[in-house]
């Protein structure tokens, strides 16, 4: 196999060249794999209406081979993943020798290997600009342990939650069930550490609903979380710069399921997006402040959404979680938050590439 040079051209000014060749990275071992097929396509479609780009597309199939641009491109183009026969089941990691035309990544990837640093740290070692956050970032954002110790440290409002590992918790269930039930109480949610898409997530309500929930949640991750369940409305704000970090308007996500799971979240019809939410000016404005405020504490760089919960009986806002790649449909929340707040799909698009290379 030839080898790839991955060397950098410091000669070659980014910012002038035309076209920019841009490397659309999309698919992934997460759940969301389908998810990023539906965002690559609508990023694709929206940066071929540029004469300045020409995309170049890159496939990760479920199992973590890539796939060249010929293949990649009738995954977009089909707007599906690969059939059983069309998948390569070849175990050995490797690059399609395309990437050394890339100029500039644009990684469209949700979720455990992809948006977890895994994937930045492979770009970074490429010396090309790339759209997005850094490896600190993404695998902060990944990880809901080291994202809650990092947001306490920097004084943001949090639900209450206990973390443990499988191990702590074989060791003496007796002594961690009294002490969950005694700082968090019932209802209170059981989370895999280091998971998206609400996989492995469970509501519970007593003591045997807590067992069961751990046991599930460690059987996706050996790290866990508990939190306190609060009786609070759902709250969203995109986040949009490097350095300067911009927040969007206020989005906030409605449903009638007992809570915003996996099924809630990718049926359709189970969940709306209302976009402005109707919060008083102060809620929104202490909203958008601990939105940047979160962007920077995990070095944020490009884009990402931050969800808060607002407890309306006291005013109270706390933030739940920051997604370093949020979804990126064109009906999505960020991209739609955007183009309520002026700026359409497609120039975002531009903004986000304009910010790789500012990064870079």
């Amino acid at each position: 196999m030839a080898v790839i040079d991955l060397a950098i051209d410091v000669t070659v000014n980014l910012a002038a060249k035309s076209p920019l060749i841009i490397g659309l990275l999309f698919g992934g071992q997460s759940g969301e794999h389908d998810v990023s097929i539906t965002s690559a396509r609508a990023i694709a479609a929206a940066l071929t209406q540029n004469p300045r780009y020409q995309v170049q597309a890159f496939y990760i199939q479920r199992n973590g081979i890539w796939r060249s641009p010929d293949i990649s491109q009738q995954v977009l183009d089909r707007g599906s993943a690969l059939a059983e026969s069309e998948i390569l089941t070849n175990a050995a990691f490797f690059l399609p020798m395309e990437v050394q035309q890339v100029d500039l990544w644009f990684p469209v990837l949700h979720g455990p290997n992809g948006e977890d640093g895994t994937v930045q740290g492979l770009l970074q070692l490429m010396h090309k600009p790339y759209v997005g956050n850094g490896v600190l970032a993404a695998a902060v954002g990944m990880d809901k342990i080291a994202m809650k110790a990092i947001f306490a440290n920097a004084g943001l409002p949090q639900v209450k939650y206990v973390s443990l590992n499988r191990w702590q918790w074989q060791q003496d269930q007796s002594a961690w069930t009294e002490h969950i039930e005694a700082t968090l109480g019932y209802p209170c949610f059981v989370k895999p550490s280091n998971l998206g898409s609400s996989v492995g997530i469970s509501k519970v309500r007593d003591r045997q609903q807590l067992k069961e929930a751990i046991a599930s949640a460690t059987s996706y991750d050996p790290r866990i979380i508990i939190e306190q369940g609060v009786t609070a409305r759902e709250i969203e704000c995109a986040v949009l710069g490097n350095e300067q970090p911009q927040a969007s308007a206020i989005g906030e996500i409605t449903f009638s399921s007992d809570f915003y799971d996996y099924e809630t979240k990718y049926t359709a019809g189970m969940a709306n997006l209302i976009i402005p939410s109707q919060l008083p000016d102060h809620v929104t404005q202490a909203v958008q402040s601990m939105a940047v405020k979160a962007f920077q504490t995990v070095a944020g760089a490009g884009l990402a959404r931050v969800d808060f919960f607002y407890v309306e009986s006291t005013g109270t806002v706390l933030i739940n979680e920051i997604n370093t790649f949020p979804g990126f449909t064109a009906l999505s929340m960020y991209p739609k938050l955007w183009e309520y707040s002026g700026i359409p799909f497609t120039e975002l698009c531009d903004r986000l590439i304009e910010l790789a290379l500012e990064k870079h």
